[in-house]
């Protein structure tokens, strides 16, 4: 009878294509191309940040959109897609469980999204491709999130301190879910909670300069 042999390079290689198969999707800018199609570096205008929000203020609501839905399609196609293709690389009997392939795959893109090797890993805040990953992963956080983030703004009319807050509900909302509390999906939003709230280090320190820009009828913008 053949005997099947471990081989732990061949399963260090299928995690490497589990962590691009996120990674290079979520890098793409979509806000810098939307840009380049209408001769504007969205990075030398607005807040510099290649995001959604500075697609609004500099390209227009309806380029702002679209970048916004293709930020957030970053996130949640290849959760949805990739990890039943990736899964069949790793060896016999080594097959990682479908949600950490997913798991692996979400904090990928995100990742991508945020520091992407094409622009010298200088990226956006990952708000819209992280509301998808845990769209894919999870509706019911989602739902909470959005909700932090819609009282927030409406409030404040700042979109910094929505997306702040809806930072904060990530980890929190995974207590709603039977099973899930202190497991393995609260530590990742927990973590994706804490690099979006570091991403948005340059509007803490504006919204305590009182420089921070409201989404209307606030100061001019500032770059970062």
């Amino acid at each position: 009878m053949k005997r099947s042999h471990y081989n732990p390079c061949m399963e260090a290689l299928a995690l490497l294509v589990v962590v691009l198969a996120g990674y290079l999707p979520g890098s793409l800018p979509a806000g810098l191309l939307a840009g380049r199609l209408k001769g504007v570096d969205i990075r030398t205008v607005g807040s510099g940040n290649i995001g959604a929000t500075n697609a609004f203020r500099v390209l227009g609501k309806g380029i702002g959109i679209a970048v916004l839905l293709v930020d957030m399609l970053k996130g949640v196609l290849p959760c949805l897609f990739l990890p039943g293709v990736v899964a069949g690389l790793f060896p016999e009997g080594r097959v990682p469980e479908p949600e950490t392939v997913k798991l692996l795959i979400g904090v990928s893109a995100i990742l991508g999204h945020n520091y992407p090797c094409w622009l010298g890993f200088k990226g956006g805040k990952g708000i819209a491709t992280t509301a998808g990953v845990v769209g894919a992963l999870a509706s019911v956080p989602l739902g909470i999130c959005i909700g932090a983030w819609i009282v927030f703004f409406v409030v404040s009319r700042y979109v910094s301190v929505a997306s702040i807050a809806a930072a904060v509900a990530l980890p929190l909302s995974v207590a709603l879910l039977p099973g899930e509390r202190f497991g393995l999906l609260f530590w990742i939003f927990l973590f994706l909670g804490v690099m979006a709230i570091w991403k948005h280090k340059g509007n803490i320190k504006r919204l305590m300069d009182g420089t921070e820009p409201r989404a209307w009828g606030g100061k001019k913008e500032t770059m970062n």
